[in-house]
C-alpha cells in the first residue's frame, strides 16, 4: 500500500487525471478498475475519479510496490545539481550563459525577462528552454520537488519567438497555470510590446487585417480581406514613443496574438522592425547591424497589464509588470538622435 498527500501544486485537478499522470505507464481501464474495486480510494473512501483535489487530500493505493513501479512513469528526467544548474545557465543568441531575471513572483506565478535566443517552448526533444528552465529554478529553489513533477510539471503560459526577449509567464502551481492561461486566452491582460520600426510614424493608430501561415516557409502574410478559412482575424494598436525621419521607437499593443503577428502587420504597413530579416528591409538592417552588431528584431515583450478583478490569482490583481530592455536595445534608444519624444521615454523604459 502506498498513500500520497495532494499539495496545493496538485490541488484543482480531476482525480482520474492526477491517477493518469501518475500512473502514467497504467491504462485508463486499469486505473478505473481499481478505482471500482475500492483498490485506489480518495480520503479513505470509494471514488471514481471525477472528483476535484484539494490541497491536504489523502490518495491510497492498494497496489504491490512491483505494481506501483512497474506502472509509474517519470515525468522529469532526474537531473543532479550539476546538470540542472547547466539547464539555469541557457545560452543566448551571442552564443554566452544568460540568466533570465525573475521580475514578479508569488506563490501561484513566476514571469521571467527572457533573452533574445532563447525558446520559449522545446522545439525539438534535445532543446532546453523556457519551460524546462522554470523548472529548474523552482527544484533548485525547493519550490517543488522531482517526486512532484510526476503529477504536475510548472510551465510556461505565453510564447515569445526564439529572438523576441522579454515577459515569459509561468505556473508554479496548477491554479497558477490555469488561471494566467485564461487571462491569455481571453485577452483580460493587456500586452505591451516595444520595438523600432523603419519610417517615421507620426500618431496612434489601430489596425485590423487577416493572417494567412505558410508553415512550409515559417512565414505569414497579412491581407485585408479574408480569402479563405486559414486566414485569421488580428488586430494591432501601435503608438509612436519617439521618432526621426528614419525610424520610430513604438510601444505596440497586441491585442490577437498570432504567429509573427507584431512583425509582419508593422512590415505590411512600411513598418518592418528593425533587424527583423525575414519581413524587414535588408537596407535599413544593415546601417544598424554594422554600428551595434545586431542579429535579430528588436522586439521586446514590455509590459503585462493584469485585470483589476475577476482573476483567481488574487496576488498579481491590478499590478503592472515590466522587463527592462535587452543592453543592444537600450544602446540603439540612448545614442539613436531622435528628434520627437526621446526624453520622456529615457525616464521610463530603464
Amino acid at each position: 500500500m502506498k498513500e500520497l498527500e495532494i499539495n496545493s501544486n496538485e490541488a484543482g485537478q480531476r482525480f482520474d487525471k492526477y491517477l493518469k499522470k501518475y500512473l502514467s505507464k497504467a491504462p485508463g481501464s486499469f486505473i478505473y478498475k481499481m478505482l471500482r474495486k475500492k483498490n485506489i480510494v480518495l480520503n479513505q473512501k470509494k471514488a471514481d475519479g471525477s472528483e476535484h483535489l484539494l490541497a491536504g487530500d489523502r490518495v491510497r493505493l492498494f497496489l504491490s510496490d512491483e505494481t506501483i513501479e512497474k506502472f509509474t512513469g517519470e515525468a522529469f528526467e532526474h537531473a543532479g545539481k550539476e546538470d540542472r544548474r547547466s539547464v539555469l545557465s541557457l545560452t543566448g543568441d551571442h552564443g554566452a550563459p544568460v540568466h533570465p531575471e525573475v521580475i514578479y513572483e508569488d506563490s501561484q506565478v513566476v514571469f521571467f525577462n527572457k533573452p533574445s535566443g532563447i525558446l520559449s517552448q522545446k522545439a525539438s526533444r534535445t532543446d532546453v528552454s523556457m519551460a524546462e528552465y522554470v523548472v529548474a529554478y523552482l527544484l533548485e529553489g525547493g519550490q517543488i520537488t522531482e517526486a512532484q513533477l510526476q503529477t504536475f510539471r510548472p510551465s510556461v503560459c505565453n510564447r515569445l519567438d526564439r529572438n523576441t526577449s522579454g515577459i515569459i509567464c509561468a505556473g508554479k502551481t496548477l491554479a497558477g497555470l490555469q488561471g494566467l492561461s485564461e487571462l491569455f486566452r481571453s485577452r483580460t491582460l493587456k500586452k505591451y510590446y516595444l520595438c523600432i520600426v523603419k519610417g517615421q510614424v507620426g500618431q496612434k493608430a489601430y489596425v485590423k487585417g487577416y493572417l494567412k501561415k505558410d508553415s512550409a516557409s515559417n512565414k505569414v502574410s497579412i491581407l485585408q480581406d479574408r480569402q479563405d478559412e486559414a486566414c485569421i482575424p488580428i488586430e494591432t494598436e501601435y503608438m509612436p514613443v519617439a521618432s526621426n525621419r528614419q525610424a520610430t521607437l513604438l510601444k505596440v499593443h497586441l491585442i490577437t496574438g498570432r504567429t509573427h503577428q507584431i512583425r509582419a502587420h508593422l512590415a505590411s504597413l512600411g513598418h518592418s522592425i528593425l533587424g527583423d530579416y525575414k519581413y524587414g528591409d535588408s537596407q535599413f538592417n544593415e546601417i544598424y547591424r554594422k554600428r551595434y552588431q545586431i542579429r535579430a528584431q528588436l522586439l521586446h515583450a514590455y509590459e503585462l497589464r493584469m485585470p483589476a478583478s475577476g482573476s483567481p490569482l488574487e496576488e498579481i490583481l491590478g499590478k503592472t509588470v515590466t522587463a527592462k530592455v535587452p543592453p543592444v536595445f537600450w544602446k540603439v534608444i540612448k545614442e539613436t538622435a531622435w528628434e520627437h519624444g526621446i526624453q520622456e521615454a529615457l525616464g521610463v523604459l530603464h
